[in-house]
């Protein structure tokens, strides 16, 4: 009777017109998860935007680029505020960057974009907006968003003015051939100079000084001034409606409930929920289930026409349906697939492996759905005898690394192992029987174990990359003396200001990818700023370095380093194993070796009985014979004992160096 009376109750809410009484009738167990849960309740009474508002004559798309912590966030906060996109609050701090690495480190890893609605002299526009990092390793990132923009507003620091990383994205938007709005930022600062700024800005990029717009992004002064800029100098997308849809897939993300979120940016066309679209990269046949804005969250829309940038959902299951760079387009109105994106070049590799060899199933899905979003890690199978299965994963550099592996942990709960990051180099083999082998003269070595004896190759190549510096002056006698120790070619050096210098130098790539940034920031008291790009390969004389227990060599502990550096790191090497394997009844000998030449060595003693503890005074010859009995037995258990290398020594020595 009970169970009777409450059912009418929920039917009778359920009719009620009362919002109230309606939503009390919602199901007990809601969706898992916060971000599950908010969509659930955004989406209620959300009315879905009429885009067709907004013809491509006032579109704007635009990207905010700078060197690390110049405020390309706190600028994208302000805009999001200007144009009413969300409530003015002392909340918003980088609201765009959404991931928790980001906001613990207080730097952007993701590009993010948001679409922005602005009344300018009584025409509406559209502003999608995409904000990027800032660091040298996540510039792929940057490359990415600028194919879907036809401008950028480059900030730069009114403090600090310009750094590496503002001259690498300025090159970025210019061979583009972007229109570019430089902003220049922080003016609120006690020793704000923004003189001094926009001369350098006119010396190195040649904008003249009243093009440049200075603001305070952190207090909002004369950041409408930088929307109107972004409404008059950045020319409007070249497409048609008329065309037929043609769909840039930008970005993509994986979402338990609905699968793959891809965002597309429309070249021509039009596109709705119900159409039946085709992917050009895996030929599959999808229908639209969702089609939307960011704003930036997200904004479901009826369609989304050309010129415009959003979201769409398909029912794409498998992470490798969406592919960046794809193609999208209507079923049976094929169109010519547009070129994509150029492929991203590992510049470091390192070994991953599972903590628990149970749990490599689940790691290899979250590698699959982690790469869907991080689309320039590269992936490749490997294994190990010490450490078991796993992959060899290629990197853009060492931040990149480690805010990889901290997204593993944080968003799907994964430990691992990470082993010490090698970078790729080349051998020309001279041996036919290896070019027939490889079926190739020139070989790719991404790990020591494939390395080829020096009798069978001509030449070995290693990754080298052009750096820019720019530093303070008085740093320069031990910025210099520090590039020659990595043995690295001055190329250029010029004076920014009176008190800035740009240095330019070819430096081997393995010299920089562990601790030069750091040492760089402790010679410079932090004020040096550092950037690269790749500059092919160079001869060198590189040379296979084994670890030897006891005579015999351990496979996981190679490593490839040039002749120069091979002792300093062989010692190393020895010095840590020595503090990572425990003792055993006999010695261990520790041993770094080149070919068949000894380099270094480390002894590890044996355990010992104190066999003279008997001994109470007496001849010296009774002490003697005991001890001279336990060598020999030691000797015998040595040649027949056998090192075994705990994994916890092989994580030790492997995993990269913080304390270094």
């Amino acid at each position: 009777m009970a169970l009777a009376g409450r059912t009418a109750m929920w039917w009778a809410r359920l009719r009620s017109p009362c919002p109230a009484a309606a939503a009390l009738c919602l199901p007990r167990r809601l969706p898992a998860g916060p971000a599950a849960r908010e969509r659930l309740y955004s989406c209620r009474g959300q009315e879905k935007i009429d885009m067709s508002m907004y013809p491509v004559e006032s579109i704007r798309n635009f990207s905010i680029i700078a060197h690390v912590d110049h405020g390309k966030s706190t600028l994208a906060d302000r805009l999001l505020e200007i144009t009413g996109t969300i409530a003015k609050t002392e909340r918003n701090k980088q609201v765009l960057d959404k991931l928790q690495v980001e906001r613990e480190r207080g730097i952007t890893v993701k590009a993010q974009s948001a679409s922005l609605f602005y009344n300018h002299e009584g025409v509406n526009y559209l502003l999608n907006l995409i904000d990027t990092p800032g660091h040298v390793d996540f510039s792929y990132e940057v490359s990415r968003s600028l194919s879907a923009c036809q401008g950028v507003i480059l900030v730069v620091d009114a403090n600090e003015g310009i750094q590496a990383q503002t001259v690498a994205n300025f090159y970025l938007a210019f061979e583009a051939q972007l229109a570019i709005i430089p902003v220049i930022n922080k003016i609120d600062l006690k020793n704000a100079d923004p003189e001094r700024v926009e001369k350098q800005i006119e010396k190195l990029f040649d904008i003249p000084i009243d093009e440049c717009v200075r603001i305070s992004a952190k207090q909002g002064t004369n950041v409408e001034k930088v929307l109107q800029k972004v409404v008059e100098k950045i020319p409007p997308p070249q497409c048609n409606t008329a065309d037929p849809l043609k769909a840039l897939v930008f970005d993509s993300t994986f979402d338990h409930y609905r699968g793959i979120i891809a965002n597309i940016a429309l070249l021509g066309g039009e596109i709705q929920k119900g159409h039946k679209i085709v992917s050009a990269h895996t030929k599959k046949r999808y229908e639209v289930n969702e089609v939307g804005i960011l704003t930036p969250n997200e904004q479901p829309t009826h369609k989304l026409y050309a010129g415009q940038v959003g979201y769409l959902t398909a029912g794409m299951k498998e992470v490798t349906e969406a592919q960046i760079g794809d193609t999208l387009f209507l079923y049976k109105q094929p169109v010519e697939p547009l070129p994509g994106f150029k492929s991203a070049k590992p510049m470091v590799f390192a070994g991953m492996y599972p903590v628990d060899q149970t749990e490599y199933n689940n790691l290899k899905s979250a590698l699959e759905r982690l790469t869907l979003n991080d689309s320039s890690v590269t992936v490749h199978r490997d294994s190990s005898l010490a450490l078991g299965a796993g992959w060899r994963l290629g990197f853009l550099g060492l931040l990149h690394m480690e805010v990889f592996n901290q997204r593993l942990e944080q968003e799907y709960n994964m430990a691992v192992i990470l082993t010490a990051p090698t970078v790729p180099y080349k051998a020309i083999l001279s041996s036919a029987k290896l070019i027939k082998e490889y079926g190739k003269a020139e070989i790719t070595i991404i790990n020591p174990a494939q390395f080829p004896d020096k009798l069978s190759v001509s030449e070995y190549l290693e990754p080298t990359v052009l750096g820019t510096i720019v530093t303070p002056h008085e740093y320069i006698g031990k910025i210099i003396a520090l590039c020659q120790d990595r043995r690295a070619v001055q190329k250029d050096m010029l004076y920014i200001d009176e008190q800035r210098i740009m240095l330019k130098y070819l430096f081997p790539l393995n010299e920089i990818v562990v601790d030069f940034y750091d040492s760089l920031k402790s010679l410079s008291s932090g004020y040096a700023s550092f950037d690269y790009e790749d500059a092919g390969y160079q001869a060198a004389d590189l040379i296979k370095m084994d670890i030897l227990l006891n005579g015999n060599p351990v496979e996981e502990l190679a490593t490839i380093i040039h002749n120069d550096k091979a002792y300093a790191t062989g010692k190393f090497l020895c010095e840590r194993l020595k503090g990572a394997i425990p003792r055993q009844l006999f010695e261990i000998a520790i041993q770094a070796a080149i070919g068949k030449k000894i380099i270094a060595r480390e002894t590890l003693k044996a355990y010992r009985k104190n066999v003279v503890a008997k001994c109470y005074g007496g001849d010296i010859t009774r002490k003697m014979k005991l001890l001279k009995r336990q060598a020999e037995g030691k000797k015998l258990m040595r040649k027949i004992g056998n090192v075994e290398v705990p994994r916890d020594a092989f994580i030790c020595v492997l995993k990269r160096q913080t304390d270094k």
